[in-house]
């Protein structure tokens, strides 16, 4: 370490003391290296998703040779091991992190490798999606028991991967809405992980699983209402980026997962919608109220609007709605303009005119905060939206062209201004 050569030179240069120099030497040497413990955790889980996967092959190569018996005995072995290798960790190892998520995630593998391996052996009958609900409700406790936020990421991607399975790709589909409980079971976890440790990897990675999850699976609620499918996600990017940007998760705004998602989910919904096709096959479509409000699209849309304007509310106690990003509240401008459009072709030309304000205002966000990446995003989506106008308008080339020079423009213009600016302040 470059401090501890260089004590000599303090010391004899009289800078620090030699019981000063003595104690850096001590602290250096006592200190534990937090990158280290990393890697442990690291190869800890590795070693384990490995192991178990080792085993599992190895009892695949030889099935057809054994008996029933021996068959249901290799089914248990690997449970038997995980759990014994558990209990080790909570009476010896519970301190270390690479032993609690090693052993854990272990458990969790070798729990749906025996359901796999009884229903096999013993022709229950069932489908993925049972299968996959079974092992995610019994790998649950886990989470708790050993506190594995590994597991817990595992988790996760199951309970999406049910989802997935029972509303997306399974015949017939059916809408999984016992997956609101598998992820709100996991809520206390997340909760914990926000308040003891806000800037570890794990809470990162649980932004984005989360955020992730919740993107790709409410899409299967989508049945007889799809149009309103986009208010529901509108609302969700919504809830996205005022959570992102709220007090839980403060340490990270500029980065983490809800802001990104919010704001791009946002921008390609509207970009989508931009388009006089949706809006022309929507005023035509036959709607009735009372199937409206019986669907489970509008449902959905309901609660998650409520979520959304209630974060809306806390933050506008603290905040004036001059200072809000546009993304924050995109969705609730959003809501009338899209019941416009069920009887009026305007909303087209109002989804335009919204697009090009938050470009606008991002653009100017970007300016106030001297922040060039996010001048660069507003620019952006000024120009998507000038591409999609591109292919659906009877514009001239010449008009088109000038169209994208002077964005051109724009982009060189703001970001040499800016550039200047900083100079200037450096000088």
């Amino acid at each position: 370490m470059s401090i501890l050569n260089d004590l000599p030179e303090l010391e004899r240069a009289g800078v620090i003391s030699k019981d000063t120099a003595a104690k850096i030497e001590l602290y250096y040497k006592n200190k534990k290296d937090p990158s280290s413990n990393k890697l442990f955790v690291v190869f800890g889980i590795l070693g384990a998703i490995l192991v178990g996967l080792g085993v599992i092959l190895i009892i695949a190569h030889n099935w057809d040779e054994l008996s029933r018996g021996l068959k249901t005995a290799a089914a248990f072995l690997p449970l038997l091991i995980g759990q014994a290798l558990c209990v080790f960790t909570l009476l010896k190892k519970n301190q270390n992190k690479a032993w609690t998520e090693g052993t854990s995630v272990f458990l969790f593998f070798a729990v749906g490798a025996s359901i796999a391996l009884i229903s096999q052996i013993y022709n229950i009958p069932g489908n993925l999606s049972s299968y996959l609900l079974t092992w995610m409700i019994l790998g649950l406790p886990l989470v708790y028991v050993m506190k594995s936020s590994m597991v817990s990421l595992l988790y996760i991607v199951g309970t999406t991967y049910y989802a997935c399975e029972t509303g997306y790709w399974d015949y017939p589909t059916t809408e999984p809405y016992s997956y609101w409980l598998l992820i709100a079971a996991m809520v206390p976890h997340y909760y914990l992980l926000l308040k003891n440790s806000p800037k570890s990897n794990f809470v990162r990675f649980h932004n984005w699983f989360i955020a992730l999850s919740l993107t790709a699976v409410l899409g299967v609620f989508s049945k007889q209402m799809d149009e309103l499918m986009f208010l529901a996600y509108s609302s969700l990017f919504g809830l996205f980026y005022l959570f992102g940007t709220s007090k839980f998760l403060l340490d990270e705004i500029k980065k983490n997962a809800y802001t990104l998602l919010g704001s791009l989910g946002t921008v390609i919904i509207l970009l989508i919608l931009s388009f006089n096709e949706f809006w022309e096959h929507f005023i035509k479509k036959e709607m009735f109220l009372s199937d409206i409000i019986a669907s489970p699209e509008f449902i959905i849309t309901i609660i998650l609007s409520i979520l959304a304007i209630v974060l809306l509310y806390v933050r506008l106690k603290s905040s004036s709605i001059k200072n809000l990003p546009p993304f924050a509240v995109a969705f609730l401008v959003f809501i009338p303009i899209f019941f416009i459009g069920t009887f009026s072709p305007i909303a087209v030309f109002l989804i335009n005119l919204m697009v090009f304000a938050v470009g606008i205002l991002t653009v100017r966000a970007g300016s106030k905060q001297d922040h060039l990446g996010i001048l660069n995003y507003g620019l952006l989506i000024i120009a998507a939206l000038i591409v999609c106008r591109f292919f659906d308008t009877d514009l001239s080339f010449v008009i088109r062209g000038l169209l994208f020079v002077s964005v051109g423009v724009g982009f060189f213009f703001a970001n040499y201004r800016m550039i200047r600016k900083r100079q200037g302040n450096d000088e």
